[in-house]
């Protein structure tokens, strides 16, 4: 089957989608499948496109056996300002709905979210090829960014629920990542039997228990602190001033170091948050190149999964699995019932607490601070699961039956592979 993957992030972009629909990809391709993937030039986590692909509006690299033609898009220095974000969308969607239509026919189109847009290029692609799109809905757009308060215009928020309603329509299938995922989009009358809950997975031989001593821990003198790790997006839904405040009230534990690695458009007044308070016990860095991950997490002691009120439901972060895969114990702060505050508890592998709880949190870390053997256990039991039920391996199944099942319906149930079984 000729599978075309639309994703505005794919390898060496290390934006957490891009990991995703990196390894989902090649996995689909050792199952026998011909790979075509559209998408942006590099430049997430530096605000700009990487020097050595500037100047060009396109580029074909190979990844393995699979075609990626890599597109320009305007990148804003701003990520935070919705209208730099608009044009970063529009100038990506209009380049891969036309190279979606010159590079050849395929037979079905994965497209997955955020942002939204990417929805209408695969719709035109979809229509002037003839052929089936799939919508992955990684997070329910515009949802979380009215949340956030990122878009609060009244006419932009209707034109975007518009927009969401359309592509939801005319997507052949919606693959979700969540049971919570899938309500909300029952609620908004979408078919029940249109929506297949499709969990992400985690590459769990690149990301492993590791040493706690180790060549990151080393460089950034990590070595004999407590480290509370925070990584990932800066943005304003994980409202991480609570986890600043949680900093203030924790300056009594010396060794307790909270260290925040990525970028995001919450972070500069992060930065000047924590400027204001004064706290000696919090560090900030830019986000790191791919091949640390491993080490980046087995430097930490716990990893937070900090989400403001209400968010829960229309964001299930990525890191949750990352974590887990590196064996290492979490704190969840987010809605209570949540897919994620479900999935901590089942797999006990963390402390689950309220959001924006700052005292809530204190009490976590202070006990998982003072007890090894606690924290040893509940990463060894977040690893365990993750290897159990989230490989790529076991989605990457779920995701060739579905395709197939819309490309050639009456062979779906002899194409599965048998060499793989689900969770």
């Amino acid at each position: 089957m000729r599978i075309l993957l639309l994703s505005t992030y794919f390898q060496p972009d290390i934006a957490s989608t891009g990991v995703l629909m990196t390894l989902l990809a090649e996995e689909l391709a050792r199952l026998g499948h011909q790979i075509t993937v559209i998408t942006s030039m590099p430049h997430y986590h530096t605000n700009c496109i990487w020097d050595e692909y500037r100047g060009r509006l396109i580029q074909h690299d190979q990844h393995g056996p699979i075609d990626v033609y890599r597109l320009y898009l305007y990148v804003p220095d701003d990520r935070g300002r919705f209208l730099g974000r608009i044009l970063n969308y529009a100038s990506f969607n209009t380049l891969s709905a036309l190279m979606g239509v010159l590079v050849g026919q395929h037979d079905v189109v994965l497209v997955p979210s955020p942002p939204l847009t990417n929805g209408l290029s695969a719709d035109l692609i979809s229509r002037f090829r003839r052929i089936p799109f799939v919508y992955n809905v990684q997070d329910i757009w515009p949802g979380v960014v009215v949340r956030a308060g990122v878009m609060a215009n009244p006419r932009a928020v209707a034109f975007f629920r518009r927009l969401e309603r359309y592509i939801y329509r005319r997507s052949a299938a919606l693959a979700v990542i969540s049971e919570g995922f899938r309500r909300n989009l029952l609620e908004k009358g979408v078919p029940s039997d249109k929506i297949q809950v499709i969990p992400n997975f985690f590459d769990t031989d690149f990301v492993r228990p590791l040493s706690r001593r180790n060549g990151f821990s080393s460089t950034h003198g990590l070595d004999g602190k407590f480290v509370v790790l925070f990584a990932g997006n800066v943005g304003h839904s994980q409202g991480l001033e609570t986890v600043l405040d949680t900093a203030q009230q924790l300056t009594d534990l010396e060794d307790v170091l909270f260290l925040v690695v990525g970028n995001g458009a919450a972070k500069t007044r992060l930065q000047a948050y924590a400027q204001r308070l004064g706290l000696p016990n919090v560090r900030f860095l830019p986000f790191q190149a791919h091949e640390t991950l491993p080490e980046m997490y087995a430097s930490s002691d716990v990893c937070l999964v900090p989400l403001r009120k209400g968010f829960t439901n229309v964001s299930v972060p990525c890191k949750v699995f990352t974590i887990m895969a590196s064996g290492r114990p979490m704190i969840a702060s987010l809605d209570e019932g949540s897919d994620t505050w479900t999935l901590v508890e089942q797999a006990q592998c963390g402390l689950c607490v309220e959001p924006e709880d700052p005292q809530a949190l204190a009490e976590a870390i202070r006990a998982l601070h003072a007890d090894p053997a606690l924290r040893e256990r509940l990463g060894r039991n977040g690893r365990e699961h993750v290897v159990q039920h989230y490989t790529q391996q076991v989605v990457a199944k779920q995701y060739h039956e579905l395709l197939t099942s819309l490309v050639c319906p009456a062979s779906t149930a002899t194409s599965s592979p048998t060499s793989s079984t689900g969770p």
